[in-house]
């Protein structure tokens, strides 16, 4: 069984039961109980119990402790945070593409994982999966591997007829990719080529490659909410990130890359973070544009 009660420790108050999303929980005598093991290990019962009488046996609260930063344990109630400091973080926090030749410290690295799985995921599946490639040599293999895919993917949009073939049954995506990104990847790859100039993951001491395991029910999502936390953590503790679009398609269509960099087969790669410690300070916070908002049909 996944969900143990101590009996002697609860006092019948309900909550558990109350607030299951799986409602695999029942009262029985006065006593809440497990009548089926069909859990989703959110650990909603654990957390909600006022006497500590609910363990979830998949759930390791070690997971979560960091070793470069002291946290508090204690659950923090809602409206309670500085909503003002949450805000001006989120504005704060921008693309870094300058950086600095100092590696982050691994466990820094191994914190901004456990920050990062803190946040929620589709049906709590947690199929998360994080790579490290925390020094210049590896996020250099990294960058030839993305550099050989955009290199096929810029000679194929030079080709004419090409184009029209996915004008006509692909939507134009090579010719969307030919308009807006061709010239600065080409001018990018000659860079890399000539000098050793890092456009592609700009020079980044270290990469955290996040990927999911087969069978989670909203993949993509989970992956991106885990990679926003990571982003915002790591500007609080002093780092820069930058999301590589580029690095996400080529690991998609090449799969010598997930081999370069040790990740199986199977799994799916839905962001890459470069990171490190900033070389750029910025003056102010920026604008972003106006947002579509709408409210639906009244009842």
């Amino acid at each position: 069984m996944n969900i143990e009660i101590n009996g002697e420790l609860c006092t019948g108050c309900g909550l558990c039961v109350k607030i299951c999303p799986a409602r695999v929980l029942s009262m029985n005598k006065g006593k809440a109980g497990v009548k089926e093991d069909c859990s989703l290990n959110c650990g909603h019962c654990e957390a909600i119990c006022p006497e500590g009488a609910v363990n979830v046996h998949a759930l390791d609260r070690d997971a979560l402790k960091l070793s470069t930063i002291q946290v508090c344990d204690e659950w923090l109630d809602y409206g309670s945070f500085d909503r003002s400091a949450l805000i001006q973080l989120m504005r704060s926090r921008r693309s870094c593409r300058a950086f600095t030749g100092e590696s982050p410290d691994r466990n820094i690295l191994e914190d901004l994982v456990r920050i990062g799985i803190t946040a929620p995921s589709g049906s709590n599946a947690q199929r998360w999966t994080f790579t490290i490639l925390d020094n210049r040599s590896a996020v250099i293999e990294l960058t030839e591997g993305v550099a050989r895919f955009m290199r096929r993917l810029n000679g194929m949009a030079e080709r004419r007829l090409s184009r029209l073939f996915s004008k006509v049954f692909m939507k134009d995506r090579l010719g969307i990719y030919y308009r807006e990104y061709y010239e600065m990847v080409k001018e990018s790859l000659r860079e890399w080529e000539e000098n050793g100039t890092d456009r592609l993951l700009f020079g980044a001491p270290a990469v955290i490659v996040v990927g999911m395991k087969p069978g989670a029910s909203c993949p993509c999502e989970d992956a991106l909410l885990a990679s926003q936390n990571i982003l915002l953590a790591a500007h609080a503790m002093g780092l820069g990130t930058c999301l590589i679009g580029f690095a996400v398609e080529a690991i998609k269509h090449d799969s010598r890359i997930k081999e370069i960099i040790g990740i199986p087969e199977e799994e799916r790669v839905y962001a890459v973070i470069a990171i490190g410690i900033p070389g750029e300070k910025f003056a102010r916070q920026a604008g972003r544009k106006t947002p579509v908002i709408r409210y639906g049909k009244d009842a």
